[in-house]
């Protein structure tokens, strides 16, 4: 790519695909890697590429959940302002929305120290296509178990500390693209007993500090450091990730509807077949891994 930039209307379309795929459990950036071989410069679009478009998708999180984003941070900061007054004067509600602020925060806290200490593997190892094919087809399968054999019983209600760290554990296993931020969350909501609807949500709120931490984190590096950014100017890049906060937003409201009636099973079909789809052309030598 580095001989053929990326047109605004390729950005176009990784912006199409990164909004499509972000909130599914099938992997965004498993799919922005694959995409990138099918450019005129067949080249993977890069780790900072991906993160700072992920930034366009989380801003439509923000705007969906904005009134469960409020209600937590309102409740927060009011209980860190006046601890033992507030907390006990607090409705409910109240006291479940500090509970979740200070979950989100525990269950961001696995994903920020591997994310700051695996730079190297992140932007090397992890981007490897053999690797990405293995775990689409390993992690769909967990996802088929999780939900298939979850007890669907736990709302958020019943969230604990010790349930926030395993979320925030299983996020971190989304730096290695193929894996899914979201697939990998709801499949340990799914496994701790959670409903579709309440792991999702859950996942959902947890990734927006990781998410906006490591998008502004890559923004800088591509700003200061464009060689190391990778092979996307910061217009394209631009492009993208607004394209990818209009689609996101879409498909995030679509997703919440349709996890009230439907299981996780056509996504998990999806990722066996691209996992397999993608070993067969790396095998073949149709593109390299």
């Amino acid at each position: 790519m580095e001989g053929n930039p990326v047109t605004i209307f390729e950005a176009i379309i990784l912006g199409i695909l990164q909004g499509l795929t972000e909130f599914l459990p099938i992997s965004s950036s498993a799919h922005l890697r694959i995409a990138g071989e099918f450019l005129p410069g067949a080249s993977d679009p890069g780790a900072t590429f991906t993160a700072i478009t992920q930034i366009g998708t989380e801003i439509a999180v923000l705007i969906y959940f904005w009134r469960d984003i409020r209600h937590i941070l309102g409740a927060w900061f009011r209980h860190l302002w006046r601890p033992k007054t507030t907390l006990a004067a607090m409705d409910p509600e109240g006291r479940q929305a500090v509970r979740m602020g200070w979950l989100i925060i525990v269950g961001t806290i696995p994903i920020v120290i591997v994310g700051y200490t695996a730079q190297s593997a992140i932007r090397d190892v992890f981007r490897s296509l053999w690797l990405v094919a293995t775990v689409l087809i390993l992690f769909g399968l967990v996802l088929w178990a999780a939900d298939y054999f979850g007890r669907r019983t736990r709302t958020l209600e019943h969230l604990t500390t010790g349930h926030g760290i395993a979320y925030g554990l299983a996020q971190t296993l989304a730096l290695i693209p193929g894996v899914s931020r979201s697939g990998a969350t709801i499949s340990m909501g799914r496994a701790l007993g959670y409903t579709r609807v309440d792991a999702t949500r859950y996942a959902f709120l947890l990734a927006i500090p990781a998410v906006f931490g490591s998008g502004f984190y890559e923004l800088r590096t591509a700003l200061f450091d464009p060689v190391a950014a990778g092979p996307i100017d910061l217009l394209a890049t631009f492009v993208a990730t607004l394209t990818a906060g209009v689609v996101g937003f879409v498909v995030i409201a679509w997703l919440m509807r349709y996890l009230t009636t439907h299981s996780f099973l056509p996504f998990v079909i999806y990722r066996v077949a691209l996992g397999t789809g993608l070993l067969i052309l790396l095998g073949t030598g149709v593109i390299e891994g």
